[in-house]
């Protein structure tokens, strides 16, 4: 049993490392080779978990293979279109105009219930409200909104906000987020004062983010109201 557990939690860095070695991409975004190489990986993996007189080496050899496999996929696949296209496909225009294009999603095999699921998942509920679709190389699918039916942007009402980063987590359970504070060029001493200002340790803090202008929040341990402090006032 132990051996067992010993080759399955090596497998089991190996796996994550290979996944992290082919890129970041969520499973619904990956492309067709990427699916494929995962599902691979994933089969070879447990032929020695099943068979414990399966050497390890004879599934780390093939998934190992296989990653460098899609990297080199990978790097041929961002230097040529041609290359790129015959892997991939590329993306197809399902709604133009307004107008459905029925060939195109015959050729997708994409049927009516398909389509309503994939422009619902866009918070549009009736084709009428598209103006235009496409569907990607992942199998997602991008809607523009007619002009009339889509959310105005605050430059449409005469609003002209300022350009700024969002906020960024400080504090993790009591714990310094380093990085973070260098991105917001945060130093010890601000962040003291910040907290000091809450009336909050650094011990007593769930969660915080602050924003570039001084502004932050913070959620206690213990619960209760969260501590807004405005940006502007400390920094």
């Amino acid at each position: 049993m132990s051996v067992i557990l010993i080759r399955a939690l090596l497998l089991y860095v190996l796996v994550i490392f290979s996944v992290r070695l082919m890129g970041k991409r969520q499973l619904g975004e990956l492309q067709p080779s990427e699916l494929v190489i995962t599902i691979l990986v994933s089969n070879i993996a447990t032929l020695p978990l099943e068979d414990t007189d399966i050497p390890l080496v004879i599934g780390a050899v093939p998934i190992l293979a296989l990653v460098c496999f899609e990297v080199l996929v990978s790097w041929l696949d961002l230097r040529s279109t041609s290359f790129r296209k015959v892997l991939s496909g590329s993306p197809k225009i399902i709604i133009s105009g307004g107008a459905i294009d029925y060939d195109v999603l015959r050729e997708l095999r994409f049927s009516v219930d398909d389509l309503m699921m994939a422009l619902r998942s866009k918070d549009v509920f009736s084709p009428e409200e598209v103006q235009f679709a496409i569907v990607e190389t992942t199998g997602s699918v991008s809607v523009m909104k007619k002009p009339a039916e889509d959310t105005p942007a605050r430059k449409d009402i005469g609003l002209s906000p300022e350009d700024s980063d969002p906020p960024q987590v400080v504090i993790t359970d009591g714990e310094l987020q380093r990085t973070a504070m260098e991105n917001l060029g945060l130093d010890d001493e601000e962040l003291d004062s910040l907290l000091k200002r809450a009336g909050v340790s650094r011990e007593e803090v769930f969660i915080m983010t602050a924003d570039p202008y001084g502004g932050c929040y913070i959620s206690r341990k213990t619960g209760g109201a969260p501590v807004l402090l405005k940006g502007g006032e400390s920094r």
